[in-house]
């Protein structure tokens, strides 16, 4: 299923997540030991530094990172979209939860066709979910579209890994733990039998970078976490 192209896979993965939703937090957190909250603390400064305004988070699942877009200085709003109902329902109960309603707004919407004007935004943010994308380029033109000149473009990303034994140790992880423990917490092997499929199919960080400087960015690079597992690509709209 990680091959399907288009509308084929957004159906796909939008009934995938669906049904996950209710999951997806924990599963999160015990795939990654809990480092994906660090990883999008580190994402969101990185995105926000020196700007000031409204901050959009495409394809925002449960919502963690436009929350942690909410908390940086100079940023007076967070708005996160997604596809899933589901999602958006989960992510503005925790938005609640922790007092943060008034500072952020979660929407139902396509990351392919976001519904905002042109230049709208100061900084944009996709985390772990570009691969699931039916159209990558649009996603990232989209991204670039709304934003306004000057505001930076930030994704967060697991990444295929080279050959070697880091990588074996990965793969092993990937395709045979996380399925075993999707299946005994989520009772869906298959939701998470394509996640790590998905990474397989998925841009190196250097093709993703190249895709974001076609997409009209500048200044585009990315560091490595997670023992270079995940990679936080960014670039500025000029």
């Amino acid at each position: 299923m990680a091959t399907l192209k288009g509308q084929e896979r957004q159906k796909y993965v939008a009934e995938l997540f669906s049904r996950i939703s209710k999951h997806y937090d924990l599963m999160n957190t015990l795939m990654t030991f809990g480092m994906h909250h660090r990883w999008k603390k580190s994402t969101a400064k990185l995105t926000c530094t020196n700007l000031t305004g409204v901050a959009l988070d495409i394809a925002t699942g449960t919502g963690d990172l436009a929350v942690q877009l909410a908390y940086q200085s100079g940023i007076e709003h967070s708005v996160g979209i997604d596809l899933i109902p589901e999602m958006i329902n989960l992510a503005k109960l925790k938005s609640s939860k922790i007092n943060l309603s008034e500072k952020t707004t979660f929407i139902t919407g396509d990351a392919v066709n976001l519904p905002f004007p042109d230049n709208t935004f100061a900084c944009a943010t996709a985390g772990f979910s570009l691969r699931n994308m039916p159209d990558l380029n649009t996603a990232i033109k989209e991204m670039v579209r709304v934003v306004k000149p000057g505001g930076r473009i930030t994704t967060l990303e697991l990444t295929p890994m080279n050959n070697g034994l880091q990588a074996s140790i990965f793969r092993f992880y990937f395709h045979r733990i996380v399925p075993l423990v999707g299946y005994i917490i989520a009772r869906d092997k298959s939701a998470y039998t394509y996640l790590p499929q998905s990474v397989d199919y998925f841009l190196d960080s250097d093709s993703l970078a190249e895709v974001m400087r076609s997409a009209g960015l500048e200044d585009v690079g990315y560091r490595k976490v997670g023992c270079g597992t995940v990679a936080i690509h960014y670039g500025t709209k000029m």
